[in-house]
């Protein structure tokens, strides 16, 4: 069946049935025996990234010729949510490698960079990070500090980023630096840098409340020299395509956001059949019945803004305003989900035996990654009084 107004489709396809499947059967396997172990110990699972990209998921969204999964973003938005479903931890890596450093080299790069670094990110041999961020500068991108200076053949890096996805254990990359005027939006290029690059080095790992296998780090540039053909685009790009990249990368916040909170919905509606006060199961309250009303259609909800996004971006439309409502409504409801779990689950949810602690912990980093949900007001405000 299709909506006539948006032109979605709500039948899931035979793809999206085989992927969740998949995802569902990997992570009892590989991820559930030991994501608290992971958790606790903040460890990135580097070997399970391998393995994952052997089943395509860090290339979901990349063609067969470069190594990908060839899929689209419907297929994409349900392999996130599945995964963060068991973990938000691995969904976000997951997340970050997809849509922001491998999707800005196969938005951006010329043939000979996609051949180069694609096969290796899309089968997940390589793990990719992603800059934008600095110390003094997150939503405020445009004033960022971290500079390159041509000379010669090659531009002489120096700054930092912070808050970066896999930016201890990446093998490469991407990242906007300033070539031009502070403020000016044509003022920034992106290169690829490659782990082992004299001057590129990782600095502080963050000790974070939650999402703790999911490595966040600190980038490093020390007079680090980049040849010109490690440049993705013209110079001057920088920004736009990484506003670009974002809308996108908005998207699979909003997937990962709405696997979160089923996970989290998923748990306490368990529970809540299970747990007996006043000889019967506490779902017979109304107190509890209604917490659950309310939680699964705010779960319906969010994933019917996502997936309208992911549609409209696969048909090449422009999602700016669409992706910035999924992320928005996604990961607010997931916090707001994750905390009524803990609430069904009383006591047991403040444990760590149970599920429903660690939703609540990892909900919270989807209202602020990747534009937090003041910037995505901005973003749809703007759309919508144009």
């Amino acid at each position: 069946m299709e909506d006539k107004l948006t032109g979605v489709s709500f039948t899931e396809s035979e793809n999206q049935k085989m992927i969740a499947q998949m995802v569902r059967d990997f992570g009892a396997r590989e991820i559930k025996p030991k994501m608290m172990d992971w958790d606790e110990s903040q460890e990135f699972p580097i070997q399970l990234f391998h393995k994952m990209g052997q089943l395509g998921l860090m290339g979901v969204l990349v063609p067969e010729e470069y190594g990908g999964a060839g899929f689209g973003y419907p297929e994409y938005v349900t392999a996130i949510a599945e995964i963060s479903k068991i973990d938000g931890s691995i969904g976000l890596s997951m997340a970050a490698h997809n849509s922001l450093c491998t999707n800005h080299i196969l938005s951006f790069g010329n043939e000979e960079q996609k051949r180069k670094y694609l096969p290796k990110l899309a089968t997940g041999e390589w793990i990719g990070a992603w800059g934008l961020t600095e110390p003094n500068t997150g939503s405020d991108a445009g004033n960022m500090r971290t500079i390159a200076v041509k000379d010669g053949d090659y531009y002489v890096i120096n700054g930092a980023k912070n808050f970066i996805t896999h930016g201890k254990s990446g093998n490469v990359a991407v990242v906007i630096v300033r070539t031009g005027a502070v403020g000016d939006s044509h003022g920034m290029t992106t290169f690829v840098v490659e782990k082992g690059t004299p001057g590129f080095t990782s600095g502080k790992k963050e000790n974070k409340l939650g999402m703790r296998a999911s490595e966040t780090a600190e980038l490093i540039f020390t007079d680090c020299r980049v040849h010109k053909s490690q440049m993705l685009g013209k110079e001057g790009d920088g920004f736009i395509q990484a506003m670009k990249i974002l809308d996108g990368g908005r998207i699979s916040i909003a997937a990962l956001s709405l696997g979160i909170a089923t996970g989290a919905y998923e748990a306490a509606l368990k529970y809540s059949q299970e747990r007996h006060q006043f000889n019967q199961p506490i779902s017979k309250f109304q107190g509890i019945a209604f917490k659950l009303a309310d939680m699964a259609t705010k779960v319906e909800a969010a994933s019917l803004l996502t997936y309208r996004a992911a549609d409209l971006k696969q048909k090449g439309q422009n999602v700016n305003r669409e992706s910035a409502m999924a992320k928005l409504y996604a990961s607010e409801v997931a916090v707001e989900i994750a905390n009524e779990g803990v609430q069904i689950f009383g006591g047991y949810g403040y444990t760590k035996d149970f599920p429903a602690e660690k939703y609540y912990r990892d909900a919270k980093l989807c209202t602020i990654g990747e534009g937090t949900s003041e910037i995505q007001k901005l973003v749809i405000s703007r759309a919508i009084l144009k």
